[in-house]
């Protein structure tokens, strides 16, 4: 009898039919819990067709239910996609994945996301490139999702009245031009701006979206005159009832899918966590975890960096006032998972966070010093969405260091809430474009000013490794001159 082997692939497929999956026991539960049975439906409808300019909170947009339901279908489709192409599932495609059930929570939905994702496949068929290998690059395409929603309900027609749909024909047109466009764009500037990166910020796709997103909103809004509208509210009684306890909710689902994410791991890597000290050990530079240490020990590390920035989430809106778990702050414990099979763990995140901390305490300082009221906290909105995305400055911590990683964090922290306006909220990936901009700015001077000694001493070692090499060679080829 054969025996079946469990690939990274394999895991790796599993992972995301295991979150979809939850996300539509969360639907369920979710319905019952906030008292949204009957409603579910026509709430993800409002989200689906919805302008949704960042940060849409999509708890109180589509409740509880609808945003489970909206992050479970996404899910479910990419996982479809990611069976069903042949080939195999790599560390990039769970990446991709884990953006857009991030999102789902706030500015993607199951409406916006697919003329993102299939002109990039379109792209591909045209230049007869492998689907399942750039698979990836469609997923991250649906970071322009809030630009969909906005050309197809709003630009060409002003105004927008909840629930309340009228396409024209320009507009379909419009969208339909726009997406075809990202579509043959996106996978052209994609692998140019890590040349100005290097790899030290994981987010190559926030850079670039961010940028080509800047240009697209100026010309669109600044250039042709046209008003950008701000957010859809809605009354949502069941949001202002029970938004206080939804935290309990999130905690609970993620607790549980993480313990999920562990057992498994464990289990997979012959019931025990060997390996896992190397796995924290490794810079986390242009490093592949699915390939170096296998998909048992990135599961491992997706329940313990998952559950340290719950943490770090739990504590900052207990000791500071701010947002609480909206339906962003959920979303962003997913985007800390991105990268857990390339590049993320604990030990090399947390320096990050800390920059966070650092920068909240200068801010405390001087407005307690000047008498002052203290702007902003590491619980409000912006903040807490872009520390989850801050950690993908993870690398500049295992080349650099601990106490460039806090400057980076506190450079990217102090970004993070005027980055947006570039773009004018249309771009989901602004918390990656904000560690890009960092980058930009850090780099050289780490570079000027802190030699990179581990990269260093790798070149040494395989200098000197060379160079008895060589001197085996001139050995043999002596003994071969005298016999």
């Amino acid at each position: 009898m054969k025996k079946y082997t469990i690939t990274n692939s394999t895991i790796i497929n599993g992972i995301a039919l295991g979150f979809s999956l939850a996300f539509f026991l969360a639907s369920f539960i979710g319905a019952l819990y906030a008292g949204e049975w009957g409603e579910v439906f026509y709430n993800w409808y409002l989200i689906m067709i919805s302008p949704c300019p960042l940060v849409t909170d999509y708890f109180a947009l589509g409740g509880l239910a609808g945003t489970f339901l909206n992050a479970g279908a996404c899910g479910l489709a990419c996982f479809l996609f990611m069976v069903l192409l042949k080939g195999k599932s790599r560390a990039n495609t769970l990446a991709g994945y884990f953006l857009v059930v991030t999102h789902c929570f706030y500015g993607l939905n199951f409406l916006n996301m697919w003329p993102c994702f299939l002109t990039v496949l379109l792209y591909l068929k045209v230049r007869n490139l492998d689907y399942k290998k750039n698979l990836h690059v469609c997923m991250f395409a649906t970071c322009f999702g809030p630009f969909i929603s906005e050309l197809l309900f709003r630009y060409t027609q002003g105004e927008y009245v909840l629930g309340e749909v009228h396409l024209t024909v320009l507009g379909v047109i419009l969208t339909a031009s726009f997406s075809l466009m990202l579509g043959f764009l996106i996978p052209a500037i994609l692998p140019g701006t890590h040349a100005w990166h290097k790899g030290y910020t994981l987010y190559n796709g926030g850079l670039a979206c961010g940028l080509l997103g800047f240009f697209l909103f100026t010309f669109l809004y600044r250039t042709m005159g046209f008003h950008n509208h701000g957010h859809v509210a809605r009354d949502n009684a069941i949001y202002e009832q029970f938004h206080h306890s939804f935290g309990v909710f999130a905690n609970l689902f993620f607790l549980s899918v993480f313990a999920l994410c562990f057992a498994a791991g464990w289990a997979l890597n012959g019931r025990s966590l060997k390996g896992f000290d190397h796995l924290v050990k490794d810079t986390g530079y242009s490093s592949d975890f699915a390939d170096k240490y296998g998909m048992p020990l990135c599961l491992i590390n997706i329940a313990c960096l998952g559950s340290l920035f719950l943490l770090y989430l739990n504590l900052s809106i207990r000791f500071t006032e701010g947002s609480g778990f909206t339906g962003p702050t959920a979303g962003v414990v997913l985007a800390s998972l991105t990268f857990t099979a390339m590049g993320e763990h604990p030990k090399n995140v947390w320096p990050i966070l800390a920059g966070y901390q650092l920068l909240s305490l200068l801010v405390h300082m001087v407005c307690a010093a000047a008498g002052a009221e203290v702007p902003w906290s590491l619980s409000t909105q912006g903040y807490i969405t872009s520390a989850a995305f801050a950690l993908g400055l993870c690398p500049i911590v295992g080349r650099y260091g601990i106490r460039a990683g806090i400057a980076a964090g506190f450079m990217c922290a102090s970004l993070c809430t005027s980055t947006s306006a570039l773009h004018g909220g249309l771009i989901l990936y602004n918390g990656g474009f904000t560690t890009g901009i960092t980058v930009l700015i850090l780099l050289p001077v780490l570079e000027h000013y802190i030699p990179n000694t581990r990269q260093e001493m790798k070149n040494q070692t395989i200098n000197m490794q060379d160079m008895l090499t060589l001197i085996g060679n001139l050995s043999s080829r002596d003994k071969s001159q005298d016999s």
